[in-house]
């Protein structure tokens, strides 16, 4: 069986109609792998075309503030990757004149840009043979040659790189590449594969030996933690919020926010107003407070969930400078807040 030959027939006759895929722009190749990092083609599809129409050069990109990409960007979680695309094409657009590098090496070094993206843009846009290793191609590799090494494992990445790479059609890497990739997408798929109509099943390890379900192979998780967000919804008699960006580095850096406490554990609506920081933060000013949601709202994120609960406080005069209702959908936001937004102040 020719691996390479078959997956590339495959590709020719089975490939999605993409955006993405009928252009060699370096641009839009690498706003496409950025967006569709660790989202599904189906969710990251109208981000895409968003960001295309909104900017549709790398100097448009570069030319907006952060605050608007992470608006455009909100609802994709992530966020370091939005912030990693800007400040790439502000380097792109002054340091290099609007020219992407071309080769695997020089892209490499581009803020936000690792071994998968540099070698999906280089082979596409430059015909590099740089292998692409994502999550579709461990798991056709690992199925099809029956590999159990751990794909997340040091010695995993180097094995299947250096699979992939053995593998590769030098001559065409850009077809080969996508092929492997689309293949995984669609045919050898994570959950229920389509084995039966699969133009590799005659030769497939996996298959033969009952294998599917359990390649390939992933070390355990870190495990995840519980944290308890509150977030305070102070309204002032004047129609204004307390509405913060968030400095602190994390996830969600540069978004905004109502005042955050985080507790140890859920608090009681019996404790609200004893609390040391409620009683710091609102002082003695008279206030009115109810809970909007009694039960949490689980924001589950890769390395821990996020039980959350939203503080409405009616009050006076906020203790700090606050910002009018009407102007808080305009700012970027996590989109655990933004759909709080939307349900309590309206769509």
């Amino acid at each position: 069986m020719d691996f390479n030959k078959t997956l590339t027939i495959w590709y020719s006759e089975h490939k999605r109609n993409l955006p993405w895929r009928r252009t060699k722009n370096p641009y839009y190749i690498w706003l496409s792998e950025i967006i569709l990092q660790q989202t599904q083609i189906a969710q990251g599809q109208p981000y895409y075309d968003a960001f295309v129409t909104k900017y549709p050069s790398v100097f448009d990109l570069a030319n907006a503030q952060e605050t608007d990409v992470l608006k455009l960007w909100q609802g994709l979680g992530y966020y370091s990757r939005a912030r990693n695309l800007h400040a790439t094409a502000k380097y792109i657009a002054t340091e290099l004149n609007g020219v992407f590098p071309n080769t695997y090496k020089e892209l490499l070094k581009l803020k936000g840009v690792g071994d998968y993206t540099a070698s999906a843009i280089a082979s596409i846009c430059f015909a590099e043979p740089t292998a692409v290793v994502d999550g579709n191609v461990y798991r056709v590799l690992a199925r099809y040659f029956g590999i159990d090494t751990p794909i997340n494992s040091t010695n995993g990445i180097k094995e299947f790189k250096a699979l992939a790479t053995a593998l590769m059609d030098h001559d065409y890497p850009s077809d080969y590449n996508q092929a492997i990739m689309e293949f995984g997408a669609v045919q050898c798929k994570p959950k229920n594969p389509n084995c039966q109509t699969c133009p590799l099943n005659d030769s497939c390890v996996a298959l033969q030996k009952n294998l599917i379900d359990q390649l390939p192979v992933k070390l355990k998780k870190t495990k995840v933690s519980t944290k308890y967000f509150n977030f305070l919804v102070l309204l002032s008699t004047d129609k204004k919020t307390l509405f913060q960006k968030r400095a602190k580095k994390g996830i969600w850096q540069n978004l905004y926010q109502f005042p955050l406490l985080e507790t140890d554990q859920k608090l009681a609506i019996g404790n609200f107003k004893s609390h040391p920081f409620i009683q710091t933060f609102l002082g003695d000013a008279p206030y009115e407070f109810s809970l909007y949601n009694n039960i949490d709202i689980v924001h589950k994120l890769s390395h821990q969930h996020l039980h959350t609960k939203f503080w409405i406080i009616e009050i006076d005069q906020l203790p700090h400078q606050g910002m009018p209702v009407t102007e808080i959908k305009h700012h970027p936001t996590p989109i655990l807040i933004s759909n709080f937004i939307d349900e309590f102040f309206g769509s």
